[in-house]
């Protein structure tokens, strides 16, 4: 993100300013710029606490300066990925800030990959989420995610061998007979609901989660509803324009050159 700003008022540090060398001058400048990137950061950090529900600390986070030095006179603000199994937040703050639909999460992507998610198809965590599954933020919780895909066999070839064994499911699941021979599920089972499909059309499309006598007991742990759309609720460029007040990178400067020249 670039902001244009003009600097004027410095006549209060002019006698300071012409005793400077041209390094030590620099040097104030690029310090004055990213003190304004940083109060710049401050307030987009604001924004998204602000707008959107409950952020993680990793989108929060993924906003950086990147500071101004003497040779580059330019101070950014900007998201960051570092990389890894997350998603990249220059994607989720894009889709933000300009709207339209929401990409696949790579879960998503899975799913649909083994016929499990029909197309036209997302997923969204249950009003009341399945225990363990979620990290409190509107999110499902990484081991979680990988334990439900691995029972569903929905990792690809690459990771197939994380996919989970027959023996692993049934461990988990502790299929019994009763004395009465009932058959139950001391532990849990997963199940799709697909739309359409006969056996499970009484209960919404998504993923299932049955245990008890006969597996009776019954729990939604991820739903399967129609792809969604953002609108348009960040808007960065208007947070970089007001996060400045009038006069503030000017008076930055002037105490900045002040230090250079030690007053």
């Amino acid at each position: 993100m670039k902001l244009d700003l003009s600097v004027a008022g410095l006549d209060k540090v002019r006698k300071h300013i012409a005793v400077l060398s041209s390094d030590q001058l620099n040097q104030a400048c690029a310090k004055a710029l990213t003190d304004i990137a940083f109060q710049t950061r401050k307030a987009m950090q604001e924004e998204m606490r602000a707008v959107f529900d409950r952020p993680t600390p990793y989108v929060v986070s993924s906003v950086i300066v990147r500071p101004a030095t003497p040779d580059r006179l330019e101070a950014n603000v900007l998201p960051t990925y570092g990389g890894g199994k997350g998603i990249d937040p220059q994607q989720i703050l894009a889709a933000q800030a300009g709207g339209g639909a929401r990409r696949d999460k790579r879960s998503e992507s899975a799913l649909r990959r083994v016929g499990l998610l029909p197309a036209g198809y997302q997923t969204a965590i249950p009003e009341q989420p399945y225990p363990g599954s979620d990290d409190g933020r509107g999110n499902l919780r990484g081991p979680f995610i990988v334990r439900l895909l691995s029972y569903l066999q929905a990792f690809g070839e690459q990771g197939y061998r994380a996919n989970m064994t027959a023996r692993r499911r049934a461990k988990l699941e502790a299929r019994g007979v009763t004395a009465e021979g009932y058959r139950t599920i001391a532990g849990v089972a997963f199940f799709v609901a697909i739309p359409g499909r006969a056996r499970t059309r009484h209960l919404a499309p998504g993923i299932w989660a049955k245990s008890g006598t006969g597996g009776v007991v019954l729990k939604p742990v991820l739903m399967f509803v129609r792809a969604g759309t953002y609108s348009r609720r960040l808007d960065m460029a208007r947070v970089a324009r007001t996060a400045i007040p009038p006069g503030r990178l000017e008076a930055r400067l002037r105490y900045r050159i002040r230090q250079a020249a030690g007053v």
